[in-house]
């Protein structure tokens, strides 16, 4: 299975933090960063794991870091969107895969009991606890997701930044994928993808709520530290 990490980003909303130093990098403790911590946790669960990044802000000190993961390289990452950062992943997109947001850190068991069990079908991670004020935002109906977007004013949970696509599903991502980028749509997310395929080819994505489980997604100060809550419980048990 591929677990394809999204980490091309200038985490811009976290500046100063970020002005010389990726997210992905963020420190857990004095050796350990959120991306360390993330691999380690799939091969453990996931020895036969293909992990990639996709990089692009200043992908040297990761790649520098980070050993045991293939590299793909977004050159336009400052101009472009997630979207154009999977598109340059696309050979890698020939399996059951799960998308990773290179921000976010989740707790062992979920790893264990949600993110490293492999797909059966389409679906986006939310939590359905976090019902406002919520950074990337899915509506559902019964158990398909109806839309994801940050402009929403009611959802059913926020979006964990962490998709899962089965084998015979990730050919369909790969082909609206490249339809997007031929139309010169790069400055788009990769979830945006998913959401045309559901109003325009009715394409059934579904969801699973995480809201029993303890994660991340590291957008400020706060969720740093609530990073470091994770992952001090996971050393701990």
């Amino acid at each position: 299975m591929n677990y394809i990490f999204l980490v091309a980003g200038k985490g811009t909303r976290m500046q100063p933090l970020t002005q010389n130093y990726p997210k992905t990098l963020f420190k857990l403790n004095s050796s350990t960063t959120v991306l360390d911590q993330m691999t380690k946790m799939i091969r453990a669960n996931d020895p036969e794991a293909r992990i990639v990044a996709v990089t692009g802000f200043m992908h040297e000190a990761i790649e520098e870091h980070i050993h045991g993961v293939e590299f793909v390289s977004n050159p336009f990452y400052a101009v472009t969107n997630s979207l154009a950062s999977l598109w340059f992943a696309r050979d890698y997109l020939d399996d059951a895969s799960i998308i990773i947001n290179g921000d976010v850190l989740v707790s062992e068991n979920m790893m264990k009991e949600v993110v490293a069990s492999v797909p059966t079908r389409p679906e986006v991670l939310l939590d359905s606890s976090i019902k406002c004020d919520g950074d990337y935002d899915v509506e559902v109906i019964d158990d398909r997701v109806v839309v994801m977007s940050k402009g929403l004013k009611s959802y059913y949970g926020e979006f964990v930044g962490i998709t899962k696509i089965d084998k015979h599903s990730i050919g369909l991502l790969k082909s609206e994928i490249d339809i997007m980028i031929h139309n010169e749509q790069y400055d788009q997310w990769y979830e945006d993808a998913l959401i045309q395929m559901v109003f325009e080819r009715d394409f059934a994505l579904y969801y699973q709520d995480v809201c029993d489980y303890d994660w991340t997604e590291i957008d400020d100060v706060n969720d740093l530290l609530h990073a470091r809550k994770i992952f001090k419980n996971s050393i701990s048990h």
